[in-house]
């Protein structure tokens, strides 16, 4: 059996982002792997840590250059399924002056929204510490089918289980449809992180604390919400709570800094052990916030992946600021 620290299962697909203009003032758009979950591995990855993928891609070009990238990020490529049938997912992200992104998903009936419950290797779920999923794999069967067997196995092992419920509208036929179905992965989840958008839709808060709370109460045993510039609240089931302020960053490409936050952040409870209930207060804060810095740091390049900070750099960004 393969011993790997993280499994995590979903969309695997490629965003186009904008990259300049012509000289004739066309957008110019560069592609990159995205897709969350397989954004997670990567910062889990540079970390050291031992990471595998489930999902599916189609055997187009895009598909293709996905293997390559998981494969060259250091990612077991066991559990991904190339299908000769259905396309590869396609994402266009639009930029604000501050970063910020907006998405325009090409996926009807394309290859990740077609992963079934049998293409999930249950040895990968056997073997790993800990497993991640999020929501977009949910939007439409069979992989909202797959996720959710997937997530509900992992518990049934033992094995520690994250969840980020990363609301997409463009993706969902109804809001409410979204909710119930983001509700849903709540259910298996130890530890959730929700961004500032989508702590009011799944807990009712607008006060981010509040948000924490009450998915901590609703089973999780650690709770994050995090919201850019602004920091991470957090909660755990031991009723630890707090804040940790962001790093003020020029921020050129937000894509995939939700993800590297979490993949740090994972790193860093793997490190820590199995017990999230017994974990020091202070041991809490360290660890969000080099996840916080993480997060930031990937956010002043262009590209998830492509962006992301190792260890070092980290660490530089976290003795500047102390010094500061």
């Amino acid at each position: 059996m393969k011993q790997i620290d993280v499994v995590a299962l979903g969309e695997l697909l490629v965003d186009f982002t904008p990259a300049g203009l012509t000289d004739r003032g066309a957008t110019l758009l560069a592609h990159n792997a995205g897709g969350a979950p397989a954004n997670v591995l990567a910062m889990l990855s540079i970390l050291g840590k031992k990471t595998a993928f489930v999902g599916k891609v189609g055997q187009d070009s895009f598909g293709l250059f996905l293997k390559k990238t998981l494969v060259d990020s250091g990612i077991d490529i066991a559990g991904l399924t190339i299908s000769k049938t259905e396309h590869t997912t396609l994402a266009f992200v639009s930029l604000d002056e501050k970063g910020n992104r907006s998405f325009d998903f090409y996926r009807a009936n394309s290859a990740d929204v077609m992963l079934r419950r049998e293409e999930v290797p249950e040895e990968l779920l056997a073997g790993c510490k800990l497993f991640h999923f999020g929501s977009v794999s949910m939007t439409a069967e069979p992989a909202r089918d797959a996720t959710l067997y997937a997530a509900r196995r992992a518990k049934e092992l033992g094995k520690l289980v994250s969840y980020d419920p990363n609301f997409r509208s463009a993706l969902w036929a109804h809001r409410d449809e979204a909710i119930q179905a983001m509700l849903a992965g709540l259910a298996f989840a130890d530890v959730v992180k929700v961004s500032d958008d989508e702590v009011e839709l799944l807990t009712g808060c607008r006060d981010f604390s509040e948000g924490a709370r009450s998915l901590v109460s609703g089973g999780a045993k650690l709770a994050l919400v995090t919201a850019g510039e602004q920091g991470t609240w957090y909660a755990s089931v031991s009723g630890i709570e707090g804040h940790i302020p962001s790093i003020k960053v020029d921020a050129v490409d937000t894509t995939g800094a939700g993800d590297t936050f979490l993949g740090a952040l994972l790193s860093g409870l793997l490190d820590y052990g199995r017990d999230l209930e017994g974990i020091p207060e202070q041991k809490l804060r360290r660890i969000i916030r080099f996840a916080n810095v993480a997060g930031a740091l990937c956010a002043t390049g262009r590209g998830a992946i492509a962006s992301m900070p190792n260890r070092e750099q980290i660490l530089e960004q976290l003795e500047r600021e102390a010094e500061g």
